[in-house]
């Protein structure tokens, strides 16, 4: 199972947010952190807001920042909304699908995989043993 980009970009968002809840943060800082394109993060950002997962503030001093408490977040939900799929093989366009026990196997996989990732929040990931802020060079924090 791998996660696409946009997701991954969408996790790390998120979670550099998480850790500044006393402000807004930019898209810029965000991309700089992690050394992501700016455009491409803007796309995730506006995604996550449609989604509810994040408020926007516009003009000089906007920014953006969690649209709940972190705790409220779960982080199976946010990889359902950015995949577009878990087809792990083409079993649709595959000849032997319909007596194929591979079909049925992958499936019960990804629910297993999604059924994991439902029992942590953005919280479980950003509350660890360090200083999650400070792993952040050169970023604010």
């Amino acid at each position: 199972m791998r996660l696409t980009r946009y997701t991954d970009y969408a996790m790390r968002t998120l979670m550099f947010i998480a850790a500044r809840p006393e402000r807004l943060c930019s898209i810029s800082e965000v991309a700089d952190a992690y050394g992501i394109s700016k455009n491409n993060l803007m796309k995730v950002v506006n995604d996550l807001a449609s989604a509810g997962y994040l408020e926007t503030v516009r003009g000089r001093n906007g920014g953006v920042r969690l649209a709940r408490p972190p705790s409220e977040i779960n982080v199976g939900q946010v990889i359902r909304h950015m995949e577009e799929g878990f087809d792990l093989a083409d079993c649709a366009n595959c000849v032997i699908a319909p007596a194929c026990g591979l079909t049925g196997a992958l499936a019960r996989a990804v629910d297993a995989f999604l059924a994991v990732l439902d029992g942590y929040t953005l919280e479980d990931l950003t509350q660890t043993s360090g200083d999650f802020r400070k792993l952040f060079l050169g970023a604010e924090v």
